[in-house]
């Protein structure tokens, strides 16, 4: 009797934990998070390799879950990108992806987008692994950027919120289409 019960105890708690809960190549993220407070869902996870290695898994938060990229740009609402590391990478190699990305995906950025992704870069890191980068949108704010658990900065405007985003789900995504397919949902 009494191990049926820490059995069924045990199992209830295994199967409510996976409701709050994503787990991808080792990296669990919340099902849902609270920004400016609003309830987030994680709409997908995905993970960034590199020549073979695997660098980061990402997890995208946003209002509603929605597998078009097009459709999450062009809501004005509240969004959070988690990359959390599996191995460490360096400021320049950073800064480097987000200066391709908005290149790729935002050819004909404004100045002020691109004087914010000049501050983005300046606001990297050397990360090691376990490390995280989080970017949060809340409309009327900005971006709010935390390296490694330390908050950096906050960057403005929606315009520049889009552009770092279309670097994982623009046109020409810099991690690749499967990695933009899983965060978006579709993989």
């Amino acid at each position: 009797m009494k191990r049926s019960l820490i059995a069924l105890m045990a199992l209830t708690l295994l199967l409510t934990q996976s409701a709050w809960a994503r787990t991808f190549a080792e990296v669990t993220m919340a099902d849902t998070v609270n920004v400016d407070g609003k309830t987030l869902q994680l709409n997908g996870m995905a993970l960034r390799s590199k020549m073979g290695f695997s660098v980061y898994v990402a997890g995208l938060y946003v209002t509603s879950k929605n597998t078009s990229a097009e459709k999450i740009l062009a809501v004005d609402a509240p969004r959070k990108m988690v990359m959390s590391f599996l191995r460490g990478v360096d400021k320049a190699k950073m800064t480097q992806a987000w200066m391709d990305g908005l290149a790729a995906n935002t050819p004909n950025a404004s100045a002020d987008v691109k004087k914010n992704f000049a501050t983005l870069c300046e606001m990297m890191a050397d990360v090691k692994s376990k490390d995280e980068i989080v970017l949060q949108y809340v409309p009327g704010q900005g971006t709010r950027v935390w390296v490694a658990g330390n908050v950096k900065g906050q960057l403005p405007g929606k315009e520049t919120a889009d552009a770092i985003l279309s670097t994982w789900i623009g046109p020409k995504p810099g991690p690749g289409d499967i990695f933009k397919n899983n965060i978006l949902g579709k993989g």
